[in-house]
């Protein structure tokens, strides 16, 4: 079975937080915690998938590295939007203009 680009779920915000910006950096995630003030088990636990990145986390990194905290935001909401697409379609109630 082929992969279309619309099926494709995204690569996970904790994938990206680890591998662009703490390993390039050679920051720890024991490190990233310490200057952001929160407890490493979140830092790891957003890495591995198992927590997503809330909105006062997405400023907190957005302040460490320089992005927006829409850039984390949007990460995680594009992520979480291509994991709980539905398995079945609507017909649209309002007409589609051409």
């Amino acid at each position: 079975m082929r992969v279309t680009p619309a099926q494709r779920i995204p690569t996970p915000p904790g994938i990206i937080l680890q591998r662009e910006f703490l390993e390039p950096l050679e920051i720890t995630q024991r490190a990233l915690a310490t200057h952001l003030k929160i407890p490493v088990r979140l830092v790891n636990e957003i890495i591995k998938g198992k927590r997503g990145i809330a909105p006062e986390t997405a400023w907190l990194l957005a302040d460490a590295f320089g992005t927006s905290p829409e850039f984390w935001s949007n990460l995680q909401t594009t992520h979480d939007l291509s994991l709980h697409r539905p398995k079945t379609h609507v017909v649209s109630l309002v007409p589609v203009q051409s």
